[in-house]
């Protein structure tokens, strides 16, 4: 069919190219994750033991006698598997709201509907990560009661040796978090408390700007900080992106407009994946929530 720039079908098309590269700057927790294409509904993925491999009893590592046969160690992994789950949404706007009305009311309900399934993929990534701020997490660095960022008593407020605490977790399981991978990861409100710290304001070195996409604020002794409202307040991360976690993608993002001609355009957006935990030793999760 010859159609003409005028047309609203050609808008709304270049309007579906726009708000699916909008909705991809709004993802912030893919960035964390190694991401792997899949052709299959079932993803099976194997969890390796952190437990340093020792001889058993007697029959250590150390002073092995002469002629005696060597310690028998074995490395261990878990398997899991996890299924993935399809992300969408739609909306529908009547063709006179389209056509008369003062908003752009197709554009906008493209850039919502296509935010809103990023932000769930980014809640669903979160959730795993954190492992829904469960004590199943390997590693987890707990703030006493009295010595939270926004505890009443100031003096007692050390987010930095909370930080620091988080990445030894991750550094004494052999992962380094200052590799360049390594990310702070905060909601609002931990992000305030953090930088509205004495000895962060006081100390130039702790902190610096560096404003780019996709959440990224600044540094933080050396790991990227990241701030999203999908993190849990009261909650924060020590993470090595690309290697604690992978992302399986059968479907990326993507945003169609439906018309039906002189009645109402469908607008739709979707997505199918899962997140897997490959390497939960590489992740730390710093629990401010003792207030």
């Amino acid at each position: 069919m010859v159609e003409t720039t005028g047309q609203m079908s050609l808008r709304a098309e270049n309007v579906s190219k726009i708000v699916t590269g909008f909705a991809l700057q709004s993802y912030k927790f893919k960035q964390l994750c190694m991401v792997q294409s899949s052709n299959s509904w079932k993803e099976t993925y194997f969890q390796e033991s952190k437990t340093e491999l020792t001889g058993g009893t007697g029959s250590a590592v150390k002073g092995v006698p002469r002629l005696a046969n060597f310690p028998y160690g074995e490395v261990e992994w878990t398997e899991k598997s996890k299924r993935l789950q399809k992300y969408g949404m739609e909306g529908v706007i009547s063709w006179e709201d389209a056509t008369t009305n003062d908003i752009d009311v197709l554009a906008r309900t493209l850039l919502r509907i296509g935010r809103a399934v990023a932000k769930a993929v980014d809640d669903e990534i979160w959730a795993v990560l954190s492992e829904s701020q469960s004590a199943s997490l390997i590693n987890s660095v707990t703030i006493a009661a009295g010595n939270e960022w926004d505890s009443a008593t100031v003096a007692n407020r050390d987010p930095i040796q909370d930080i620091l605490n988080a990445k030894k977790e991750i550094a004494v399981d052999n992962y380094d978090p200052d590799n360049g991978n390594g990310f702070l990861v905060l909601s609002p409100k931990d992000y305030a408390n953090l930088l509205g710290n004495a000895n962060i304001r006081n100390a130039g070195q702790f902190y610096t700007s560096e404003v780019t996409r996709n959440g990224v604020v600044g540094r933080m002794l050396g790991l990227k900080v990241l701030v999203s409202n999908s993190v849990t307040a009261d909650y924060a991360m020590v993470i090595i992106a690309k290697e604690a976690a992978t992302w399986k993608a059968a479907k990326a993002l993507t945003v169609k407009t439906i018309e039906d001609p002189g009645i109402k355009w469908t607008v739709r957006a979707w997505e199918v994946g899962v997140t897997q935990l490959t390497n939960p030793e590489a992740v730390c999760l710093i629990d401010n929530t003792q207030a």
